[in-house]
């Protein structure tokens, strides 16, 4: 069976599913998305690893995991979504120590948590991206097909995409407000408080 290699597109937060987020992975050489609805912490996770700028002040489990590989000259070189079984994905970290190949066992969301941090390649097989992958056609609009691709998560989800949308207007606030408020939600673990306030103060 053939590997496709994906990337992430994104995180949408769904309503209809009280704590659950959908991670949208990308087929890097064509137009279907693979959705796979994730828990909070793993959404975080994800999130703080995909937002650079952001360092929690101590280090989170998939944080803990990485350094713990480094000290013991663990590395991931790839992540294989390989099973699909009643809506439920199945994936395997490809780890390697000294030039000995292990196969590791995980869930999907700590998989990918994890790939990011090793910058690690995450793939699936052709078959479960043709049984669950959504596809786009191609519009050579670019705005449409955005506008498509926007439609189709949001009826997977039954929801609006709600990751980017600040709660609170941070366009009043100077940029020491901001800086401090950064502080302050990064020492709270808030983390997706920090992002939308990090957004502000880039476009500053």
């Amino acid at each position: 069976m053939s590997l496709v290699r994906l990337n992430i597109k994104g995180i949408s937060y769904s309503q209809t599913q009280n704590g659950a987020y959908a991670l949208i992975l990308n087929e890097v050489d064509g137009d279907r998305k693979l959705p796979i609805v994730i828990g909070a912490f793993e959404a975080q996770s994800i999130a703080i690893a995909l937002e650079k700028e952001i360092r929690p002040p101590r280090p989170l489990t998939h944080d803990l995991f990485k350094n713990f590989a480094d000290r013991f000259d663990i590395v991931v070189k790839q992540v294989i979504i390989h099973k699909l079984v009643d809506g439920v994905f199945y994936s395997s970290l490809i780890c390697e120590r000294d030039k000995i190949e292990e196969i590791i066992d995980a869930r999907t969301s700590d998989a990918i948590a994890l790939a990011l941090r090793f910058q690690a390649p995450i793939f699936t097989y052709k078959n479960i991206l043709d049984k669950a992958g959504i596809y786009l056609k191609v519009n050579p609009k670019k705005e449409e097909e955005d506008e498509q691709d926007s439609v189709l998560m949001d009826d997977l989800i039954a929801d609006e995409l709600e990751l980017n949308k600040p709660r609170e207007n941070y366009k009043t606030k100077t940029l020491e407000e901001l800086h401090n408020l950064l502080d302050e939600a990064v020492a709270n673990e808030d983390y997706e408080k920090a992002a939308h306030i990090r957004d502000e103060i880039s476009k500053r």
